[in-house]
């Protein structure tokens, strides 16, 4: 039988609109959310006390929202207890505590090269959240921890909750983000504070003392942000080493699609814009590429392909296939007809970025590179380019393609984990809303490209491409109904 109530407490590194650095901030901002509005199938009114918890690190911004001290007590640690205290914030109905301490202050990064300093402050983090729920009488049915740097939060669980009967009924539930970023060298810092290797396990011996590892060992449940992200970590390929362990695991592990903010994300409402529009008013859109053209000194032409990419600059992500693939194109009979442009977005590995100024230098009437982050001019290209790129060698979910759907521009993206998932290839499918291309190669993005191109040359097929990707329904309601259904096995 379902419980008719559940409390759910939520851990993430960051989380949107208060603090953000990437795609967790989006998943922490919104699924806590998503969940304290939902009813079971029968109509049954289902009461989700759903909370968040964040370190209260450098880069938070409080400006609209009152904060409220709630308790201080204090964190085990070798060298002696360390004061931790506890602040509430209100986000759109959802409550945020704020831990900050002595491994905590305002002036430090949210993440740093330090593995050890970062270990330090995200096992203080996870160890003063477990306690605060003491705090507040409020013991989670669910502990929802995210990545590596939660991690410690569920290792530590799984080792008091037989002896401590406030936790005897928490499940815990660990989500999976980025495979590789397993906090690699944060294990002294957690031992410091009296969580030990996991000697004797079935991990490998290097993922013992690694907090995502100790995480993935000790979890009730392993989520991959995608259905098919969650069978390539099984793989060789996809698992860095972990996937024989992960195969042990593979009854606790399933794959939800992280979702998207269709009322933040909107292109009739978006006031960075242009112009706005919807589905039914697509032709307004040309407003926005033509005034994008100018803004970036493109040659105008309603009818010039715009490509885009709005990417952390970085191997993960591909941007280095993308000067051999523009080559490649260039030498096509269909370039002549069709003279593509390029606006690439972004910051990240250095050597990535002055490869994308050097192919700003080798077109530079067709390509424009704009390296850093500027948040306005990405909503500016989404809704005024033609199509995204997405090269990714893996992506275990990805937002952009679901952005960019979201405001008619058609990705072209590798078939990997979550774009798999999301885009529904041309050549496959009546139902399509892209183009896929198969192994992360500068040739197989030229071949995806071209047949982009050669579709876009007909207007009627491209609008049909369009129309379905803004139809498509990524909101975050579909992915927390799947979590919810989740939790409530987990709880039975």
């Amino acid at each position: 039988m379902a419980k008719s109530s559940l409390r759910v407490l939520f851990l993430a590194a960051e989380a949107d609109p208060l603090v953000k650095v990437g795609g967790l901030g989006d998943v922490a901002g919104s699924l806590p959310l998503a969940l304290r509005s939902f009813s079971t199938n029968d109509g049954q009114a289902l009461q989700v006390d759903a909370r968040l918890a964040i370190p209260f690190h450098g880069g938070i911004r409080l400006e609209d929202y009152p904060v409220k001290q709630v308790c201080s007590f204090t964190v085990p640690h070798q060298s002696g207890p360390l004061l931790a205290e506890a602040l509430l914030v209100e986000v759109n109905g959802l409550p945020v505590y704020l831990i900050r301490g002595p491994l905590i202050q305002p002036d430090f990064p949210i993440y740093t090269s330090d593995a050890y300093a970062d270990g330090l402050k995200f096992t203080f983090f996870s160890l003063a959240s477990l306690e605060l729920t003491r705090q507040l009488h409020w013991a989670p049915d669910i502990l929802h921890a995210n990545d590596w740097h939660t991690a410690p939060a569920v290792y530590a669980l799984s080792r008091i909750k037989r002896g401590v009967p406030f936790f005897r009924n928490t499940a815990s539930l660990l989500g999976l983000h980025n495979l590789p970023y397993m906090g690699w060298g944060a294990g002294p810092a957690l031992h410091e504070f009296g969580l030990p290797p996991a000697s004797g396990s079935a991990l490998p011996w290097w993922a013992q003392d690694m907090p995502l590892g100790m995480g993935l060992l000790t979890a009730d449940r392993l989520v991959a942000v995608s259905p098919s992200y969650a069978r390539e970590i099984l793989t060789p390929e996809f698992g860095v080493g972990l996937e024989g362990f992960l195969l042990t695991r593979q009854a606790s592990l399933s794959g939800i699609l992280n979702g998207l903010d269709r009322s933040r994300w909107d292109p009739e409402t978006d006031n960075s814009l242009e112009a706005n529009y919807n589905a039914a008013s697509l032709e307004a859109r040309q407003a926005n590429k033509s005034s994008l053209q100018r803004e970036l000194g493109l040659p105008p032409g309603p009818r010039r392909p715009l490509l885009a990419m709005v990417t952390r600059l970085d191997y993960q992500k591909g941007v280095d296939l993308l000067p051999e693939a523009l080559r490649l194109l260039a030498a096509t009979p269909i370039d002549a007809g069709q003279p593509w442009q390029v606006v690439i977005l972004g910051t990240g590995d250095p050597a990535i970025e002055s490869a994308v100024r050097r192919l700003e230098a080798e077109f530079p009437l067709r390509v424009r590179a704009a390296i850093g982050f500027d948040a306005a001019l990405s909503r500016r290209i989404y809704a005024s380019a033609d199509m995204l790129l997405l090269p990714s060698r893996y992506e275990p979910c990805g937002m952009a393609q679901m952005i960019a759907m979201r405001y008619g521009c058609v990705p072209v993206a590798c078939a990997t984990g979550g774009l798999k998932d999301t885009i529904q290839d041309y050549s496959h499918s009546a139902d399509s809303t892209g183009f896929l291309f198969n192994g992360a190669t500068a040739e197989g993005l030229a071949e995806a490209l071209l047949r982009a191109l050669q579709t876009y040359a007909n207007p009627l097929a491209w609008n049909g491409l369009q129309q379905r990707g803004m139809a498509r329904d990524f909101s975050w309601l579909r992915s927390a109904r799947q979590y919810l259904d989740l939790y409530q096995t987990l709880v039975k």
